[in-house]
């Protein structure tokens, strides 16, 4: 099956093959096509160009995009989308005047998310987070990577893992999944870190990667939380299974973390709200790619990675929502986009390009997805009649989308 969209005002983040993100002043530019067709073919793009050289086929299938924007889907790089329940309690405890810390001093928090989803049914976690799947999909999500975390035990986590699985087998959505059993030590463990650790090295890992349920491992690497010996134990237990690494690190503290992930070859550090002179120097001779989540500032309302330094640098970021029942319980990527200029002084052009290019790079999957590109994914987003790419951060808390096409296919 051909499709054709034709009469696009705005074509937008094209890209030859090959190319994987754009970094430092390269994060700047957004190449696109004025007044554009472009070709699907069954679920790839297969041709794009401008009007004025289009020539249609018998069979094609037309659609017109006169005043509308086509940009490849947002890949939202980080997210803890699959829970049960939801936290709204602690939301008015901070209103109220607890912190973040606070709440998970008493209790709360993630091991709060870890007790409700240990007494929840794998099929209901499975129904609440499918449809918060089929929500982002409507916001021009077309892949994303979930987390595991609220499990806390071997048996919780691996149903968390299957859930994100079977996600992935019933959606159209890419689905790139990550164990963080390192998310926080179990109230039991709270005076015995190390047995934990153990449990996740000893049990955990061993009956994750037989069952083949993950792509990539994750610690809260983080003070009150694991630090760095406890990061680079299970780090280190990660390589026997081939797992690279996304580390959370410097939400709150900047301690080393940085480094420490660099030397693990970590695919990402997410997070980065605290930054010292020496991450910088550790990010600028590494392949690892920084990660902001300003969804997260914004609900917590603590400092933005400051991501006018790290691109100044001339190093590549990403965007990604955090979604979460605690600290971001939104996966909006426009919204998302718009923290980035608004808050982070991000340009729309940087910001884009963070979440989409950098962001499937941030996955590992930028060879199929987050660029309008020959031979890709045909993962679109046909935008509300607009005059702009500018307007979708600068209209904030609008549904910029019309439509969206997943693999090569219109979502119902």
């Amino acid at each position: 099956m051909r499709t054709v969209f034709i009469n696009i005002r705005e074509l937008i983040q094209i890209r030859p093959v090959g190319q994987k993100s754009v970094a430092g002043k390269a994060m700047k530019t957004l190449p696109k096509i004025n007044n554009a067709f472009l070709i699907v073919q069954n679920d790839c793009i297969s041709g794009f160009g401008l009007m004025t050289d289009f020539k249609a086929q018998n069979g094609d299938q037309i659609i017109d995009a006169t005043d509308r924007l086509i940009l490849p889907c947002w890949c939202d790089s980080h997210s803890h989308v699959v829970y049960a329940g939801n936290r709204s309690q602690e939301f008015v405890d901070r209103i109220n005047g607890l912190s973040y810390e606070d709440i998970a001093q008493r209790g709360g928090g993630i091991l709060n998310s870890a007790k409700t989803l240990q007494n929840t049914s794998e099929d209901d976690i499975f129904e609440q987070s499918f449809d918060r799947i089929e929500k982002l999909i409507r916001l021009g999500t077309g892949a994303l990577e979930i987390k595991s975390g609220y499990g806390l035990t071997t048996d919780a986590e691996l149903k968390m893992l299957r859930v994100i699985r079977s996600i992935g087998h019933h959606s159209e959505l890419k689905i790139k999944s990550t164990f963080l059993g390192a998310h926080a030590v179990p109230e039991q463990y709270k005076t015995n870190k190390e047995a934990y650790i153990d449990l996740i090295i000893n049990e955990m890992l061993p009956k994750i990667c037989q069952e083949n349920l993950t792509d990539f491992i994750d610690v809260f690497c983080e003070k009150g939380y694991f630090g760095l010996v406890d990061t680079k134990r299970i780090l280190t237990a990660a390589k026997n299974y081939n797992l690279q690494s996304k580390i959370h690190v410097n939400q709150f503290n900047a301690f080393g973390g940085i480094k420490l992930a660099v030397d693990f070859n970590a695919l990402t550090v997410d997070h980065l709200e605290q930054l010292e002179d020496k991450d910088i120097v550790a990010l600028k001779n590494s392949e690892t790619m920084p990660v902001a989540l300003p969804g997260c500032s914004f609900f917590l309302g603590i400092p933005y990675t400051p991501a006018r330094v790290l691109i100044n640098a001339g190093l590549p970021l990403a965007l990604a929502s955090d979604y979460n029942p605690g600290s971001s319980p939104s996966g909006n990527m426009n919204f998302v986009v718009s923290l980035a200029c608004i808050k982070m002084n991000m340009t729309p052009e940087e910001a884009i390009n963070a979440a989409s290019i950098n962001g499937a790079h941030a996955m590992g999957i930028s060879e199929q997805y987050g660029s309008i590109t020959i031979g890709k994914k045909a993962n679109l987003i046909l935008t509300k009649k607009m005059q702009s790419y500018h307007q979708i951060p600068y209209e904030f808390g609008n549904n910029p989308v019309h439509n969206v096409m997943l693999n090569g296919r219109f979502i119902e």
